[in-house]
């Protein structure tokens, strides 16, 4: 069978053909005898596509399991190799209409999102000028003017509407015919026909010198729709990215060691088990390995989430990503390639996506009835006044009323105006929503996770013993800290700037990878960095603090300590989530100690630790089956997974790139108690979207019997449909009136309690 083309947004697609040798780099083994393909379908935007694709697909014959990620449209899919070839796959979602290729992980997808969302916004542009052009002609005709100016005012208005509509009315044009053409039905199919029937009506008036012509409602109804759809995208397209910056973190080649000692350079995915890779400092590991040579300290934020380096030596695994700080190491490479730690990562945030993509909006559970009502209310009229002896003119022209009154701008309009109005709101507050499905998760959230660094405290560990150790000593102590990187030697740099000293110079400054710093001052030998480099006796005890050791010449040594400080408010915040009925869990990569130490402070009574991206997923995966909604607070890239699994999903703004990017909403604020503002926006955008809804539908059940009835025009329909669409903006605006939270005032009162507790401490 050939598969016809089909045009996406104006553009048109051809069939992807699986050929040769090259087939091979999209499929993986799935295991017992299964392969996976993962497809990019740029139509798997909705719901009710979600739900065909995998449907249809199942429905072949070896085919053994389809999902789809509506957030990335992405369709992921395992068969039988010895049952179905992969390009059956993609010819029967040609045959449904739906154009697929395999899907690159490292495609981001932002340069198609980026077309796509100029397209939309020249489309409002255009649509915009042409309505506020149009509607200041209809008013001087609505003012009285008559005959021969009455006539060339209309032409007037034609030639501005007509390209108008022809241009900004493409992507529901698009998407009905082909709808169409697949014998299925959806909202954009009464959209396009009460534009073009009102805008050729319009013609045929304007050509007959007839009184009333309604080229204002076409090119408005454009506008409104547009607003919305062009928000809509907005909001979907700012999710798409986040797999994508994880695979960004591997490594594109390696440097081999050949048996013979010999070094080459080969790319990462010919990496196989049992090959031996040299990685130099300040290269990401290209593979998963075990260290065979060296010591070094290593960035492990994707496996642990803590900003504080860990020290590998011979013997110890490292993984793809990780990030080598300070030394060489040599690695013997335990897994490569699809088998690493970190494509488990992205296949547990494609996982998690897919979970996630699954929620229905309300406006998307509407629309499955919402079209249908429409093409048969309209019908009907046609039909009815037919029957009862009316002219095809009357009659058409009460059908197009029909369809205009019903043309769904409010409904449309309904949750993009209360997500543009909250988001706006929060964001002044420095809370960014990112996806507009998060405020109605919000509102249904009964569970909260925290990840502890950088989420609930702010990721930047700061001196709390002793803090009254003599100036030389901290001064001498920052001149060797303030050649080092590590985030505890920055920190004691920062306490010395902060006290108003100036560090010391210190000369042949040197650092062993994983021990410490060492330099010479006055003849002094200085050193600073682990127990053991310090002569510092080893303890077993663990209290949850960080800490480095500084030995001055033959003198007793001085132990630092620091504490990752609480985020502003963080008690407060926990204090107010209880209170609004939320069950609290702190679950991080930490020590259990240092979990313990912030769970105990902040009353959270269920804490674990050492817990790695598997077993965070694993858990908010537990908490969802249990019919939880899970609001999952995370920042580090071993968050990514939990937070893309979670029901809804924040970050902090200084979380990792890929943690901002898998979060549905970004807090900004120094304040914990940006997350009871958003569940709080979120309730009351919940709740005034659904009475918009209830606006919308009750202006429909009024004016469409009124319509039907021949009792309205299609004039007074558009001004009717354009009235319901400002009641509801209107009613939006409403949100910006509750109360979110009380940011200042508990930073104030935070502040006061974290002086208090450093007061102790130096007790």
């Amino acid at each position: 069978m050939t598969m016809p083309c089909c045009t996406i947004d104006g553009e048109f697609f051809q069939p992807f053909k699986l050929e040769g040798a090259d087939a091979e780099r999209w499929i993986s083994d799935a295991g017992a005898g299964q392969k996976r393909i993962e497809f990019l379908v740029p139509q798997a935007n909705r719901p009710a596509v979600m739900q065909e694709i995998e449907t249809g697909l199942m429905a072949l014959d070896g085919v053994k399991s389809a999902r789809v990620n509506l957030t990335g449209r992405r369709v992921a899919a395992t068969y039988d190799a010895g049952r179905i070839e992969p390009q059956a796959l993609i010819d029967r979602l040609g045959e449904m209409g739906y154009m697929a290729r395999p899907f690159d992980p490292r495609e981001t997808g932002l340069t198609r999102d980026d077309r796509e969302g100029a397209r939309l916004l020249k489309a409002l542009a255009v649509s915009g000028f042409a309505a506020s052009n149009v509607m200041l002609l209809s008013v001087s005709v609505w003012s009285g003017a008559e005959d021969a100016t009455r006539d060339l005012f209309h032409w007037l208005s034609a030639m501005i509407a007509l390209p108008a509509v022809a241009y900004a009315g493409r992507p529901f044009f698009y998407s009905a015919v082909n709808a169409l053409r697949l014998g299925r039905v959806n909202m954009d199919v009464p959209i396009s026909l009460g534009v073009l029937l009102a805008s050729f009506m319009s013609l045929f008036e304007t050509i007959h010198s007839r009184e009333h012509a309604y080229f204002d409602a076409s090119v408005t109804l454009l506008f409104f729709l547009l607003a919305g759809r062009y928000l809509d995208h907005l909001m979907r397209a700012r999710a798409r990215s986040a797999i994508a910056q994880l695979v960004s973190l591997s490594s594109d080649g390696a440097t081999l060691i050949e048996a013979d000692g010999s070094r080459r350079y080969v790319a990462a995915r010919d990496l196989k088990t049992g090959m031996t890779v040299a990685v130099a400092a300040g290269d990401r590991l290209p593979a998963d390995g075990i260290v065979t040579v060296g010591i070094s300290d290593m960035d492990r934020s994707l496996l642990t989430g803590e900003t504080a380096p860990e020290t590998v030596r011979c013997g110890d695994k490292v993984h793809a990503g990780e990030l080598n700080m300070t030394a060489p190491l040599t690695i013997e490479v335990t897994a490569a390639g699809n088998d690493t730690f970190l494509s488990e990562l992205v296949r547990l945030m494609s996982t998690a996506e897919q979970g996630q993509s699954r929620y229905i909006r309300i406006a998307d559970r509407l629309a499955r009835f919402y079209s249908p009502a429409v093409h048969t209310l309209a019908a009907g009229t046609l039909a009815g006044w037919l029957l009862l002896g009316n002219g095809w003119h009357d009659s058409l022209m009460a059908a197009i009323a029909v369809l205009i009154i019903t043309c769904p701008c409010a409904l449309g309009l309904a949750v993009p105006a209360v997500q543009v109005v909250a988001s706006g709101r929060l964001f002044r507050s420095g809370v960014m929503i990112k996806d507009g499905a998060a405020l109605e998760k919000l509102s249904a959230v009964d569970t909260v996770i925290f990840d502890k660094t950088g989420t609930l405290t702010r990721g930047e560990p700061s001196l709390v013993s002793p803090l009254m150790v003599s100036t030389d000593t901290l001064a001498l102590a920052a001149g060797l800290a303030q050649s080092s990187r590590h985030p505890l030697s920055v920190a004691l740099v920062r306490e010395v700037n902060r006290r108003g000293l100036k560090p010391f110079t210190v000369s042949d400054i040197a650092e062993q990878p994983g021990l410490g710093l060492s330099g010479t001052f006055n003849g002094e030998q200085l050193r600073l960095g682990s127990r053991a480099w310090c002569g510092v006796e080893e303890t077993s005890e663990d209290k949850g603090l960080l800490e480095f050791a500084f030995r001055r010449g033959t003198r007793p040594p001085v132990l630092f300590h620091f504490e990752d400080a609480l985020r502003s408010n963080a008690e407060g915040t926990i204090r107010d989530l209880k209170a609004m009925g939320m069950d609290i869990h702190l679950l991080s990569g930490d020590r259990e100690a240092a979990v313990h130490r912030v769970a105990d402070r902040l009353d959270i009574d269920t804490a674990v630790s050492r817990a790695s991206p598997q077993a965070k997923l694993a858990y908010v995966d537990a908490l969802t089956k249990t019919g939880r909604k899970v609001l999952m607070v995370g920042d580090g890239i071993n968050d990514a997974a939990a937070l893309a699994a979670g029901f809804t999903s924040m970050a902090p703004a200084t979380a990792s790139d890929i943690g901002r990017t898998a979060a549905e909403t970004v807090f900004m604020t120094e304040s914990a108690d940006a997350v009871v503002a958003a569940i709080r926006t979120g309730r009351r955008s919940q709740k005034i979207a659904k009475e918009n809804f209830g606006l919308a539908v009750g202006y429909n059940v009024l004016a469409v019997p009124l319509a039907m009835a021949g009792l309205v025009s299609p004039l007074v329909a558009a001004i009717a449909m354009s009235t319901s669409s400002i009641i509801v903006i209107a009613n939006a605006l409403r949100v910006g009136l509750g109360r979110t939270g009380s940011a200042a005032a508990a930073s104030q009162h935070s502040g006061q309690q974290a002086e208090a507790h450093r007061m102790r401490n130096a007790a």
